[in-house]
């Protein structure tokens, strides 16, 4: 159980909530959450003037609306904003979204009712996830349209599934004994203004992310060991002269990887100097780790904040107005770890280049078990050099980008749902890029001599080797199972 309460929800914790932790609230939230809703309340009671409560919204902000109407107010927004187009958004990500949007009320500064949280949680402990398109958010006032869809559902309207079964949310509701929400002043805005799409993006990329960086390591220090790669390289003096955190710990990793190998080399034994995808291996994988470390740290901000409007401040008894739904840290930062990570797999790519290169390895042409009859690993490369390819395109970052909305009230946009959305691809892309490497590597290595590997690569080249089927399989069966072998290795694990 993942007690949301008013100290911070740590990116560890959000990640069990969504591979299926349930959640639950604390008392002192639920004070804090009371005590704003009861300044709401007094606050329509007075007939005070507070933007999206007593007025319309955006562009028509200058409108008053009458008291009798505030409930009115909130579902019609939900209804209208409820504007998403494209693929539903898979399961991970509305759980995250969920249970973000959950911690973010659960501040006390979005003056909504303790039962809104409540029917939050009972959501996800029920594993009840309302079906939400994917396209639709330009960063602005948040991700309107999808945190649109994922109230609708709190409402009893839109699709859901659960246990496997896609349904009317209502008929979803009805089989767990509970009645659609009706929303009372100011909870419409609440569950709609944030960032929650976005830094459930981010979430997930971050999760697959940390297990990428570890498995490059990996798979970089097998084929420095297939190609005779030279270690000091990597020599603690010599990173110390440059002395970058991330270039620092990779340096780390790759001497502890290839601590006791026999496969690798002196200066002048083959070679004078590597080649660089091999040579600079930390400054490369480094600078990835740097900014991975401060995609990390500005997710952590975001996933612990409150980013509606207006805010409510029941100590200072006011509400006010601002614009923490903006995207922007976040759009940014998911476009720094898509560079980042894109990064990672041109470098992986220029490796596989090198194993499968006889000119360059000094192995069989394309590590091909039977050159000139079979083909080897030569198209091992190619799918890896298209997915660089594609992947140097998504990295154009979204968050330079923005079309104005709402009749130019919201006259500057993140585009941080895009930037999310994209950074998936690059991530699943990265995934077979690195498993072409994984795969060539463990042929390379089975034909220079696995007898020399390093006690800390062994395992993982014999796990490699049992879960790879050989020639003449086809080879995209090979990849696959690569792919699957890196995943399943370094998901959620620390090695």
């Amino acid at each position: 159980m993942v007690l949301i309460d008013d100290r911070q929800l740590s990116l560890e914790d959000a990640w069990r909530v969504v591979t299926g932790t349930e959640v639950a609230l604390s008392t002192k939230a639920l004070e804090k959450v009371s005590r704003s809703r009861a300044l709401i309340e007094q606050m329509i009671a007075r007939g005070d003037t507070v933007y999206g409560v007593t007025t319309g919204f955006g562009h028509l902000a200058q409108v008053p609306v009458p008291s009798e109407d505030a409930a009115a107010l909130q579902e019609d927004l939900v209804r209208s904003h409820a504007a998403g187009v494209g693929p539903d958004l898979p399961t991970a990500v509305v759980r995250s979204m969920l249970l973000l949007r959950l911690k973010a009320l659960a501040r006390g500064n979005s003056g909504v009712r303790p039962i809104v949280l409540e029917r939050l949680i009972a959501f996800l402990n029920a594993g009840l996830h309302p079906c939400i398109p994917s396209q639709g958010s330009v960063g602005a006032s948040g991700d309107l349209a999808p945190l649109a869809h994922l109230a609708a559902a709190l409402l009893g309207e839109g699709e859901a599934e659960m246990g496997g079964v896609r349904a009317p949310v209502r008929s979803h509701l009805a089989a767990l004994g509970l009645p659609p929400l009706t929303l009372a002043a100011k909870e419409g805005l609440a569950l709609t203004n944030g960032t929650q799409l976005m830094a459930s993006l981010a979430l997930i990329a971050w999760h697959q992310a940390k297990a990428q960086l570890q498995a490059a390591a990996f798979v970089a220090a097998l084929t420095v060991q297939a190609l005779g790669g030279i270690a000091s390289a990597y020599d603690p003096d010599l990173l110390a002269a440059r002395p970058h955190h991330g270039a620092l710990a990779v340096g780390a990793e790759m001497r502890r990887l290839l601590e006791g190998s026999t496969l690798v080399t002196k200066a002048g034994q083959r070679r004078v100097q590597d080649a660089y995808s091999l040579r600079c291996i930390p400054q490369v994988h480094g600078a990835v780790l740097d900014a991975f470390r401060h995609v990390e740290a500005i997710l952590l901000v975001e996933i612990n904040a409150a980013t509606d409007n207006p805010l409510v401040f029941a100590e200072r008894g006011e509400v006010i107005s601002g614009g923490n739904f903006h995207g922007q840290p976040i759009a940014i930062a998911l476009d720094y770890l898509a560079i980042a990570l894109t990064e990672l797999g041109s470098i992986s790519e220029r490796r596989t280049e090198r194993l499968v290169n006889p000119a360059l390895s000094g192995l069989p042409a394309f590590l091909s078990s039977k050159p000139g009859l079979r083909s080897g690993l030569m198209l091992a490369q190619y799918t890896a050099a298209a997915l660089v390819s594609e992947n140097k395109t998504l990295a154009h970052p979204a968050s330079v980008d923005s079309i104005p909305t709402s009749a130019n009230q919201e006259d500057f946009v993140s585009m941080g749902a895009w930037a999310g959305l994209k950074l998936q691809q690059v991530v699943a892309n990265l995934w077979q890029v690195l498993a072409a490497e994984a795969l060539c590597a463990s042929r390379a290595v089975a034909l220079a001599g696995k007898d020399g590997l390093s006690p800390a690569t062994a395992p993982f080249f014999a796990g490699l080797q049992a879960t790879v089927p050989p020639e003449p399989a086809l080879l995209s069966s090979q990849l696959k199972a690569s792919a699957e072998f890196l995943t399943e290795w370094f998901g959620g694990q620390d090695r």
